[in-house]
């Protein structure tokens, strides 16, 4: 399973990439493996103000519709608008094109309560 060092996660599957006060936001490799097929990724939340935790979108596959959690709280200043016409793109490259959103978080603590690279390993081992 791919886990990059340079990353780091939430127990709930999202990676996060901190670039200065934005974060960018995916799910994981083993997130998108457990899901299957991606066929829609419904981000209804740009522009809005958010909690860590609080649900910012859904991820539709084949058989089911996995709710997407804020890694930290902020607010949603853009979201990847490639996912409307190719969702796939989560499957295929979970780590870059596939990213879903950026936001600019507003509480820099909340980053040292993420998991880095080994202790995301070991929850899904």
């Amino acid at each position: 399973m791919n886990i990059p060092e340079n990353l780091k996660y939430t127990k709930e599957h999202e990676w996060v990439k901190i670039e200065g006060d934005l974060a960018i936001v995916g799910i994981t490799e083993h997130a998108q493996s457990q899901l299957g097929d991606i066929v829609f990724v419904d981000i209804q939340t740009m522009g809005e103000t958010l909690d860590k935790d609080e649900v910012f979108g859904a991820i539709e596959a084949v058989k089911t519709v996995a709710d997407a959690f804020m890694p930290l709280s902020g607010t949603i200043e853009e979201i990847n608008e490639v996912l409307e016409e190719e969702p796939q793109l989560v499957n295929k490259d979970p780590y870059g094109e596939g990213w879903m959103l950026k936001i600019k978080f507003t509480n820099p603590g909340e980053v040292e309560e993420l998991l880095d690279a080994a202790a995301y390993g070991k929850l899904i081992a």
